[in-house]
């Protein structure tokens, strides 16, 4: 009987060596991930994320163990999720063998669906020297996939629609444009609505252009003359990073980098009507609803009233949730001159909206309101700085999960600020970079333990 016990203990070991070897996947010791609140104030779920170094997708639990993963031939670029049915929708930048015209950050090429198995069971390609896909998507409650998109415009062309010659850095531009794929088969789709920038432009600049106006008289349309600070006269001029959808209110959010913004459109119209200034459920077709976060866009503020800096992933909070129907904004604080520099903050945003999904502004004023909500900043604020990328998340508990993605760094905070869950992520490869970690993560989502997607007992 001793025997027996020694040999079931020595078999116990080797078996709990081999699963924790598993879970690994073949990449670098975790080693310590997870710090939890002792009074378990965490909420209990599934966290999904992929390293932007790396081609492996993971799904955490709270303990930092590795429950399931994916693999795929490339990186991501940049988002990821989990659907309803157990497939990962995910991103995918196939890097040096990818486009060439837009080279930016967040760059990608494809869409890619898995299986729970890893099986590619769908893929989009979007990607010519007319276009490309990059950084977010959003799967739609039909089956359809909002994505964003850059698209050409030649030094020529920015000329006509009234930019400064002199704020054409790299002789060209880059606009972008969002589409709606209904995926076809097991490649290719259908894009079913179009929407872009390039519609929506006012300037000042050239009085013998047709969209020459006063910015000011119009916050629906885009200044194509301004710059940021961030972006400045580059041909990325907005690099949007983020992309929701409200199915409620039948509109869209993206955060646009460039403009310190974000932006809601109306998704209710014809491509037609997107291309123009009527129809759809705001009668104002393509054109802004609400922007916030910078009213210098549109010339209703100064340097003073500027509220984003360098902002990602601006989404709605989901209805059921503590702040439903509020916009939640990771805040990267990139150059926030005047306030401290170097920290990140979270912001949640209510905005003054009516029961028919119209925003209130009063003319030659900006967008309410002039403050957010809700804020959360670390104690000393310094502790989270993500100068690029990151995200967050609105969990059922009311806490919030947030993403530090310069560092690989996720935290989930209560309400009054309190962290009461903290992992690194510890997977990636090793880049000859001075300004990338290895462990760079664009964001996560946390799946509560009854979302249909996990496939865990099967």
């Amino acid at each position: 009987m001793r025997k027996k016990s020694v040999l079931l203990l020595v078999l116990s070991i080797l078996v709990f060596i081999l699963c924790g070897c598993a879970a690994d996947d073949g990449n670098n010791d975790p080693g310590q991930k997870v710090e939890q609140d002792a009074e378990q104030k965490a909420f209990e779920g599934y966290t999904l994320f992929t390293p932007l170094t790396s081609n492996m997708t993971y799904l955490i639990d709270n303990n930092g163990d590795v429950v399931h993963s994916w693999e795929s031939e490339h990186y991501p670029g940049n988002s990821v999720y989990l659907l309803e049915n157990g497939n990962l929708l995910r991103t995918a930048d196939p890097g040096a063998n990818g486009n060439e015209t837009f080279t930016s950050g967040g760059a990608g090429e494809r869409v890619e669906e898995f299986d729970w198995e890893s099986n590619l069971v769908w893929e989009f390609e979007h990607s010519s020297d007319q276009y490309l896909i990059h950084h977010d998507i959003e799967m739609m409650p039909n089956g359809n996939i909002l994505m964003i998109a850059w698209e050409y415009k030649t030094a020529d062309e920015a000329i006509t629609a009234g930019r400064n010659p002199d704020l054409l850095e790299d002789g060209e531009l880059w606009p972008d444009k969002i589409i709606e794929v209904k995926p076809t088969g097991s490649e290719g789709g259908e894009i079913v609505w179009e929407w872009h920038a390039w519609d929506h432009l006012i300037q000042d600049f050239d009085p013998d252009k047709e969209n020459y106006g006063d910015p000011s008289e119009h916050p629906e349309l885009i200044d194509i003359n301004f710059v940021g600070k961030n972006k400045g006269g580059r041909a990325d001029w907005m690099h949007t990073n983020s992309i929701d959808y409200n199915e409620e209110l039948d509109q869209i959010v993206i955060s646009v980098h460039g403009f310190d913004e974000f932006w809601v459109i109306d998704h209710s119209t014809t491509t037609s009507e997107a291309a123009g200034h009527t129809g759809g459920n705001s009668g104002k077709g393509g054109d802004f609803l609400y922007r916030w976060g910078n009213p210098q866009t549109y010339r209703a503020g100064d340097a003073d009233d500027q509220q984003l800096f360098g902002q990602h992933d601006a989404e709605w909070i989901e209805k059921g949730l503590p702040g439903e129907g509020n916009i939640l904004v990771f805040n990267n604080g990139l150059n926030r001159e005047g306030q401290g520099e170097g920290y990140s903050t979270v912001e949640e945003i209510k905005p003054p909206i009516d029961e028919n999904g119209n925003y209130e502004l009063v003319r030659g004023e900006s967008f309410e309101p002039q403050k957010p909500d809700w804020v959360y900043r670390a104690d000393p604020p310094e502790e989270l700085y993500s100068p690029y990328i990151s995200g967050s998340q609105r969990l059922p508990n009311g806490n919030t999960l947030i993403i530090s993605g310069a560092d690989g760094r996720f935290l989930e905070v209560t309400p009054e600020g309190e962290v009461v869950w903290n992992y690194t992520n510890p997977y990636g490869k090793a880049v000859e970079s001075e300004d990338r970690n290895e462990t760079t993560v664009f964001k996560a989502e946390r799946y509560s333990p009854d979302y249909p997607g996990l496939k865990l007992d099967e």
